[in-house]
């Protein structure tokens, strides 16, 4: 059956990616690129945002198991 419109919707799929003709023709996309690679990169900045949750969860489990076995409190019946 025939677009009675006349719109080919695999054009307009096409120029909606990312990846289209005018992405790869986009005159500032290498000044662009440092925002995504090396330290930038997604998988990076998100490790990055506690940076002493390793740490302070080890710490805390430690004080915990050091509260829990040690320190008895006597005064409970």
């Amino acid at each position: 059956m025939a677009n009675p419109t006349g719109f080919d919707i695999s054009e307009f799929k096409a120029a909606a990616s990312p990846r289209s003709v005018w992405a790869k023709r986009d005159p500032w996309a290498r000044y662009e690129a440092w925002r995504y690679n090396g330290p930038f990169s997604r998988f990076n900045r998100f490790k990055r945002i506690f940076p002493g949750l390793g740490i302070a969860s080890v710490a805390f489990a430690g004080y915990c198991a050091y509260e829990h076995f040690f320190l008895k409190d006597e005064h409970h019946h």
